[in-house]
């Protein structure tokens, strides 16, 4: 048990220490405002505050964990045993930044609230990042600060003992179409023919023809191959589902199509089953829609929606997670960027939620993803045997951490044809890794 002390023990502080010291951790902690009994118990002990007192574990803290007003924090970078760390903290403190404040910058997302520059699809641009612009975003920071934290205590308090936590895998599956000619209805397909003809592409409408004759499959159709995959690893993998109408944006099938509610209803019986909002769900008139997207997929599964992750990747400080929650879902796995792999909010410890706005810790607990399929190829412009070593050297990050690595991939890409030639090997490999340590680690 640690015994944290602070003048004034608010939500912030409250839930960084908790973050910190008990999910990522595996510790108790315990707060005090009292010095008096602080300074007197002989257990292994912080001062956040203001004023050290004698030899306790020290950090002075950053203003940042006691604010109330949305402000852009002083950035001033610190160097410490080779390594840039920001929020600097003070010359008799036993750290010389504040990694409470430092990783709570980071996990609330506080710099998406104040960002008004936004991406492509209205989406916060990762090169805005205080990780991007420090060259930290493929590290793990918040896990990483965790481990020096606990290191640093344990040379003060020889007794302290912090469990090993164990790496964890989640491979998820994104179904934005679930097929590429097949099931969809004379006048789609007819459109389609007709629109592929018209721009030239010859080849495109004879696979179409010869899909439809039986020929050759349909290249989305991946899911026996997916099975194949996944085969003794079914509850490490996660699948969701687009179920929005069909729009520029949002191309599926449409949510009656028998095919592809059998689809929903046979991958619900072999592993975990989430939403995938529509980009229509995500604008600002999109508050019905997403409800009734989720009621859609409670209909097919008979059961509760708890699990989601926008289509996009289009997410909002706070603005996403309220909807989120108001309709039920605790566990959303958006937190990441579809330009960068990496860690967008600096942490692969499934976290909850921390509402700035309301200054309180919610029920959704984010699960971020540090690499998809996307992103490897169209935006780094990776071969496949780069993409090996990108995901591999992100894993290993997770790994040594403890941490959880999640990675996203479509049902079309890794069907190894066209463009995506020689990635269903990325996948594969990804996989078979994932699995072997997660299960190597459980089996300890």
């Amino acid at each position: 048990m640690i015994l944290f002390y602070s003048e004034e023990i608010n939500p912030r502080i409250d839930y960084i220490a908790r973050l910190i010291f008990t999910q990522i951790l595996g510790n108790e902690v315990v707060f005090t405002s009292n010095s008096s009994s602080f300074q007197k118990s002989d257990k292994p002990k912080i001062n956040y505050s203001y004023e050290k007192f004698d030899d306790e574990f020290y950090i002075k803290p950053h203003r940042l964990l006691y604010c109330k007003a949305m402000i852009n924090p002083d950035f001033k970078s610190v160097w410490y045993e080779g390594e840039k760390y920001f929020f600097e903290s003070s010359k008799d403190s036993d750290l010389p930044f504040d990694p409470l404040a430092a990783s709570f910058y980071l996990v609330t997302r506080h710099e998406e609230y104040l960002e008004k520059e936004r991406g492509k699809y209205n989406r916060y641009p990762a090169e805005r990042s205080v990780l991007s612009k420090y060259e930290l975003l493929k590290k793990p920071v918040v896990n990483i600060w965790a481990r020096l934290l606990a290191n640093k205590l344990s040379e003060k308090y020889p007794k302290l003992v912090f469990k090993k936590t164990k790496f964890q895998f989640y491979s998820t599956i994104d179904i934005d179409n679930a097929w590429a000619f097949l099931h969809k209805g004379l006048w789609r397909s007819t459109g389609a023919i007709a629109k592929s003809v018209f721009k030239g592409k010859v080849g495109e409408a004879k696979r179409r023809f010869s899909v439809w004759s039986g020929g050759s499959p349909d290249p989305y159709d991946t899911y026996e191959y997916l099975d194949s995959v996944f085969k003794g690893n079914e509850d490490k993998i996660r699948f969701f589902f687009l179920l929005g109408d069909y729009a520029r944006h949002d191309k599926n099938l449409p949510y009656r199509n028998k095919h592809l509610r059998n689809l929903v209803k046979q991958t619900n019986k072999k592993y975990a089953v989430g939403i995938h909002p529509s980009f229509s769900s995500s604008k600002k008139k999109g508050k019905k829609k997403l409800t009734k997207e989720i009621q859609r997929l409670e209909q097919l599964t008979g059961e509760k929606v708890e699990k989601s992750r926008q289509h996009f990747l289009r997410l909002k400080m706070p603005a996403t997670y309220k909807r989120l929650l108001k309709n039920g879902i605790l566990e959303d796995y958006t937190m990441g960027y579809s330009s960068h792999s990496g860690f967008r909010a600096g942490i692969c410890t499934p976290y909850f939620f921390y509402d700035l706005k309301k200054e309180r810790e919610t029920k959704l607990r984010i699960v971020p993803f540090q690499v998809m399929d996307v992103t490897l190829r169209d935006y780094m412009q990776l071969s496949p045997e780069k993409a090996k070593q990108e995901i591999l050297d992100l894993m290993q990050e997770v790994k040594n951490v403890g941490g959880t690595f999640v990675s996203i991939w479509h049902n079309e890409t890794v069907n190894d044809l066209e463009g995506w030639k020689g990635y269903r090997e990325v996948f594969e490999e990804m996989n078979r890794t994932g699995f072997k340590w997660a299960n190597e680690e459980s089996a300890t």
